[in-house]
């Protein structure tokens, strides 16, 4: 066994790389060993099988791990791409209802500055009649002046329109606002005041 140090290495090369010896270089060896030699040698090989197969054991184990972490993580996308949807329909469903919201607003404000633009109409309308006025034209102020007022309270048809028409009206015209000013609130208030007292008439006349 000059070739060979041990037992152990003749053991190896005969298993693990056996293209290394003949199986006769292999049986003169073995023949060559004692009755100690040869235990020895089952002794070892007996080892060697079982920590291949606790080897084989170990690798299985890895195996059956990995097959069931790549389980774990195709579940794992999977409910991950699902909860994506759900996010993603859910943003859809806010936009459209973003845009509900930004559509009602726009239609408001469109109509805001539509009956912004009536009453101006009609607050320039009262500026010409004052500049009538003011240049002479009283008589003819006056009779204009009723019709004014009449504008104003156009649709009224009982006190309880009348008194809502008349404060939303001093509220937009009252001196003290931005906007506001002292003739066309005078010229309301006559206005109210005169058919708050044929409202009440009717109401009494109605009551007897």
């Amino acid at each position: 066994m000059s070739e060979f140090e041990s037992i152990e290495e003749i053991a190896k090369i005969a298993i693990l790389n056996p293209s290394e010896l003949t199986s006769r270089e292999v049986q003169d060896k073995v023949d060559a060993m004692s009755e100690e030699e040869l235990s020895k040698l089952k002794v070892w090989i007996f080892s060697e099988l079982i920590r291949l197969e606790e080897g084989k054991k170990e690798l299985k184990e890895h195996q059956d791990r990995f097959i069931q972490d790549k389980v774990s993580f195709n579940e794992e996308m999977r409910a991950l791409n699902q909860k994506i949807v759900r996010q993603q329909a859910r943003l859809k469903q806010d936009e459209q209802f973003f845009q509900k919201k930004m559509d009602i607003l726009q239609s408001g404000f469109a109509q805001l500055d539509n009956d912004r633009q009536k009453l101006n109409d009609e607050k320039r309308k009262f500026e010409r009649q004052k500049e009538n006025f003011e240049s002479g034209y009283q008589s003819s102020y006056q009779a204009q002046a009723a019709a004014s007022g009449a504008v104003f309270f156009r649709g009224v048809t009982n006190l309880f329109t009348l008194k809502k028409r008349y404060k939303d009206l001093i509220k937009l015209y009252h001196p003290d606002n931005l906007a506001g000013d002292k003739d066309t609130a005078c010229l309301i208030r006559e206005e109210y005041e005169m058919l708050k007292e044929k409202f009440e008439r009717n109401f009494s006349g109605f009551g007897t």
